[in-house]
């Protein structure tokens, strides 16, 4: 798993400089793999929760519902703005 979120925020850029390599890779930090790596698990625990809590009580909760495309939200601009 952490490869493909390593492969989806590395970015590529076109060298206009050198002719030998079109493109400069930009690989990130581990620190930004494993915070994203840790809020998509914790999307999924709270997407779990959810469910169980319209099973069980038959209602939905809205915090947590907040949460979760709080952490989509989060997810999504990280992705966007490491391409940009």
């Amino acid at each position: 798993m952490t490869d493909l979120i390593k492969k989806a925020l590395t970015a590529r850029r076109q060298n206009l400089k050198t002719r030998g390599r079109p493109f400069v890779v930009f690989e990130p930090s581990p620190k930004l793999v494993l915070l994203v790596k840790f809020a998509l698990i914790m999307t999924g625990l709270l997407c779990g929760l959810q469910v169980a809590h319209l099973m069980v009580l038959h209602s939905w909760n809205s915090e947590i519902f907040a949460g979760i495309s709080g952490l989509i939200g989060t997810v999504t601009g990280v992705l966007i703005g490491r391409h940009v």
